[in-house]
């Protein structure tokens, strides 16, 4: 029995130096342990030997069924390593490939003007304040002093859903619902960037979708000289402390005084050029103090509240700003358009010019 036992040792041994695979390894251990192996074979013929030889054979039984598996178990762990480290060598990446170079964005060019006059007035103590884009004509028209009917609505050419559904024309809409939502009467302090939408020919100036920021304040004696020093402080953070403001009469429904404010051309420093046609000065948004019909139909007695409102195009801005010559680009998500800005001050490089 003994003898045996160092035969299977041997051969053992021998085969598992053969063995290459984690596979062939479990087939060698099933050959060897499994139910119809020799060692189990061996664990039957106990049967047949005497009695005084059966306690020292089967000492020596288990600790030959020890060895082996001592055995089986160093060599998978040795097998299991080296696939290991052959699978990490094939799947080794080298860092000192140049990597991908992917396309990153930027910021939008209207997006900037928007969050750069937010910001301004956020400072001045404003709020932002949002709306509907789908609104309702009392809102967007009638409270504004634009009863049905009125000559002024023909040049706000709307995109009507009902009668008395539309999408908004301006964001005017929202200053209305929250001076009617502000039951205390308490001061208003107020900005509304979003979308607006007319029925308006695509050129290279206008688009049936567009952007405005209009502004709002409310209180006891506000007056134009309040109108204008916000003015002044908002063109000149837009285009620079050299500029010149100048405020021209006009008319609008929703108020009275209306004003035009202009700043001198930043091109020509006010000589004329092709930006302003040579009047050295241009055009960037419309204002006035806010009309007492609009004050009385949003709940304010214009006997004792006033307050002023403007409003401008961020796209406008943004043209004249960073010299852009056809609002369409704003609209074609062209990467390459779109790169040329960023964060500093200053015109873009734009090629389509």
């Amino acid at each position: 029995m003994n003898e045996k036992i160092n035969v299977l040792k041997k051969e053992i041994k021998a085969k598992l130096e053969t063995i290459h695979s984690v596979k062939e390894l479990n087939e060698l251990k099933v050959e060897y342990l499994g139910k119809k192996g020799p060692i189990v074979a061996l664990s039957g013929m106990m049967k047949e030997l005497p009695v005084d030889e059966k306690k020292t054979f089967g000492a020596l039984l288990n600790s030959f069924k020890n060895d082996v598996n001592t055995w089986f178990e160093e060599a998978k762990n040795e097998l299991e390593e080296k696939e290991l480290n052959e699978k990490l060598a094939k799947e080794k990446i080298d860092i000192t490939l140049d990597s991908t170079s992917l396309p990153v964005g930027g910021k939008h060019p209207i997006q900037m003007v928007i969050d750069d006059v937010c910001d301004l007035f956020i400072s001045m103590g404003y709020d932002v304040v949002e709306g509907p884009e789908i609104e309702q004509d009392l809102y967007n028209f009638e409270k504004l002093n634009l009863p049905k009917g009125h000559p002024a609505r023909d040049s706000q050419d709307s995109f009507y859903i009902t009668e008395e559904m539309l999408l908004r024309t301006q964001t005017s809409p929202v200053q209305a619902r929250t001076m009617e939502a502000n039951k205390e009467k308490s001061p208003i302090r107020m900005i509304c960037p979003g979308k607006t939408y007319r029925r308006d020919n695509d050129d290279a100036t206008h688009s049936h979708q567009f952007h405005q920021i209009e502004g709002l304040v409310v209180d006891e004696n506000i007056s134009i000289a309040d109108l204008k020093g916000t003015l002044e402080i908002l063109a000149k953070t837009m285009f620079g402390e050299d500029r010149t403001v100048r405020f021209r009469p006009s008319f609008f429904p929703f108020t009275e005084p209306s004003l035009e404010v202009d700043v001198s051309c930043f091109k020509c420093g006010g000589k004329g050029c092709s930006l302003c046609k040579g009047t050295g000065w241009i055009e960037i948004l419309g204002s006035g103090m806010v009309h007492p019909n609009v004050l009385r139909e949003c709940g304010y007695d214009p006997e004792k509240y006033t307050g002023f409102a403007f409003g401008m195009g961020p796209e406008r801005i943004a043209m004249l700003k960073y010299g852009i010559n056809d609002i369409r680009h704003f609209y074609t998500n062209d990467m390459r358009f779109i790169s040329n800005f960023n964060r500093k001050e200053g015109g873009s490089t734009d090629e389509s010019k």
